[in-house]
Parts: C-alpha cells; sequence; structure tokens
C-alpha cells in the first residue's frame, strides 16, 4: 500500500524552496554557466566556474572528512532522496550559490555599469533562497548552512587577490594543461574514503574534470588564437543593452545548439570510457554496481566531463561561427 510519507500545507513555500533547492543543483550550473559562456561574457564564465571548482571541493571534502551527519528523520522530512547518503557539515549548495552569487558581483562590478545596490540584492537573494531551502528540505541543519556561507567567504577574501593571476594563466606555460589534468585527477583518486558508498566522490569528479575541461579549453583558445582575449583593463561597458526579442531568439538558439553538442559528447564519450574500462578490468558490462568502483567510477567520470568542459568552450563557439551565430 502506498504510504504518505509528508503532507504539503503551504505549496507557497513547497515549490518557492523546491525551486531555490534547484538554483543550487546540477541542473542550474549545467544551463547558467555555459548560457553565460555563449551569451553574455566568457570571462566571467571562467571566473565563475574556477571559483565553484575550488569552493566545491573544498567543501565536498570537508564533508566526508568531518562526517557530520544529516539533520534526523523524524523529524524533519528529507525531501532529496538522492543525497540521503551524503554528509551535512557544510552545506555545498550554500557554497555553490554563495560562491557564484557574490563572484559574479564582485567580478561585474568594474566591468558592468549598474547599480551595485541591485546587484548586491539580487546576490543576498538568491544566496539567501538556497540557503533557507536546504532548512525547508531538510537536507541540512542551520550549522551546516551557516558553516557553508562562512567558508565560501572566507575563501572568496582569501582568493580575491590572485583572481587576475588565475585569469592568466593559461598563457603560463605549455605545461599548463598537463598540470590542469594531472593534479585534478589526482585529487579525485585519492579523495577520502567514506564508511559506505555515497555520490560524494562522483559528484566531485565531475565538478573537477569539468573545471580542467574548461581551463583547458581557454588554453587551447588562446594557444591556437580562436578568440580574442579580453583587453587590460577590463573594459568598463556603460550600458547594459536591453533583452530585444532577436538577442532572446538568437541566445536561445546557441544555447540549445550547444546543450545538443554537449549531450552528444557527453554520452558519446561516457559510454566509449565504460567500455574501454569495463574490458580493462574484465567487468560484466550489465553491472551497473560495477561504476561505483574507484578505479572505473574516477576514470570515466573524469574523461567525460573533462571532454564536455573542452566541448562547451571550444568546440561549440565554433560551431557558433560555422552556422553564423554571432
Amino acid at each position: 500500500a502506498y504510504v504518505q510519507k509528508y503532507v504539503v500545507k503551504n505549496y507557497f513555500y513547497y515549490y518557492l524552496f523546491q525551486i531555490s533547492a534547484a538554483l543550487g543543483q546540477e541542473v542550474f550550473y549545467i544551463t547558467f554557466l555555459p548560457f553565460t559562456h555563449w551569451n553574455i561574457d566568457p570571462y566571467l564564465s571562467r571566473r565563475l566556474i574556477i571559483i565553484w571548482v575550488l569552493v566545491m571541493y573544498i567543501g565536498q571534502v570537508a564533508k566526508d572528512i568531518l562526517k557530520w551527519p544529516r539533520p534526523s528523520s523524524p523529524p524533519v522530512v528529507k525531501l532529496e532522496k538522492r543525497l540521503i547518503a551524503e554528509y551535512g557539515m557544510p552545506s555545498t549548495h550554500a557554497m555553490a550559490a554563495t560562491a557564484i552569487a557574490f563572484t559574479l558581483l564582485i567580478s561585474t562590478m568594474d566591468r558592468y555599469q549598474y547599480p551595485f545596490v541591485l546587484g548586491l540584492v539580487m546576490a543576498v537573494v538568491f544566496s539567501t533562497l538556497v540557503c533557507l531551502s536546504r532548512l525547508y528540505t531538510g537536507m541540512h541543519t542551520v550549522l551546516d548552512v551557516l558553516g557553508g556561507v562562512l567558508i565560501t567567504a572566507l575563501l572568496i577574501v582569501l582568493t580575491y587577490p590572485a583572481w587576475t593571476f588565475i585569469d592568466r594563466l593559461d598563457s603560463a606555460s605549455p605545461l599548463f594543461p598537463v598540470c590542469v589534468i594531472v593534479v585534478p585527477f589526482f585529487l579525485c583518486y585519492n579523495y577520502p574514503v567514506s564508511d559506505y558508498y555515497s555520490p560524494t566522490r562522483a559528484d566531485t569528479t565531475t565538478i573537477l574534470a569539468a573545471g580542467a575541461g574548461v581551463t583547458i579549453g581557454f588554453w587551447i583558445n588562446h594557444s591556437f588564437q580562436l578568440v580574442s582575449q579580453p583587453a587590460e583593463p577590463l573594459p568598463v561597458i556603460q550600458n547594459i543593452p536591453p533583452l530585444t526579442t532577436d538577442m532572446f531568439v538568437l541566445g536561445l538558439t546557441k544555447f540549445a545548439v550547444g546543450i545538443v553538442l554537449i549531450l552528444l559528447v557527453r554520452q558519446l564519450v561516457q559510454n566509449l570510457s565504460l567500455q574501454v574500462l569495463y574490458s580493462w578490468f574484465k567487468v560484466v558490462t550489465r553491472n551497473k554496481e560495477a561504476r561505483r568502483r574507484l578505479e572505473i567510477e574516477v576514470p570515466y567520470k573524469f574523461v567525460t566531463y573533462t571532454s564536455v568542459g573542452i566541448c562547451a568552450t571550444t568546440f561549440v563557439p565554433m560551431l557558433h561561427r560555422f552556422l553564423g551565430l554571432p
């Protein structure tokens, strides 16, 4: 018999915080970050991705080192079943939302001209909604959320002086792409061992691999002069151009074309990498549990999402130009 696990008494709060929770999940980042790169400003997308990767890695590792449990159920009702196996402290949703919102604010205030107070309010509202959604969905305590926000704030303060230097790393050395591959893969393969399987290691590998792929994509663009680099000092755009119907349609078209290519590359590389790894380790193809083994999960995730990152920053813009999409 069907057992109702909870009753929704206020649908406004329910949908508000379900949507807010989605703003801190993968579905938001795989849409917002590529959209920013293809339609708004590649410079901003690169900086957002680098800070996001750094913050998420530290948050994920902290979870599996501290091993603080999530809130007990009952009394809370946990609305996100996939993440129940993960530990709670700190809240990586809160960390990611805070990092994205305030990195975007800091990076745009000297690049675009807009009311700073408006940008600050939007950053606070965005991060606050995501933080409150973690309490509403029963996935975190107040301490988890506050811990995530404070860790992110500290990381932004500590790394801010190096942001401009990091932006120029893609032209630092021909060995740069080797380091970008080797270091993240090493971190993923030596991820803290958990007492039981959780999706944390897989998610961390996905994040680091995507960041590595994007960084290599920017290096390729710079080395082969596929795109023009932003002028130094960064220009201040006096007025953000108004959104017209033509701009809206063009943006959606570029986004749709890019997402289709990314999904095709993701599926192709994932299938090929799994086939190679299954054959190498003599694993039955239909054995889905084998995907969770360290020697299979980390390489296939890393290769897949590194390819996705390279595709998003290099091949998608090339396809846009080929199709005549400015």
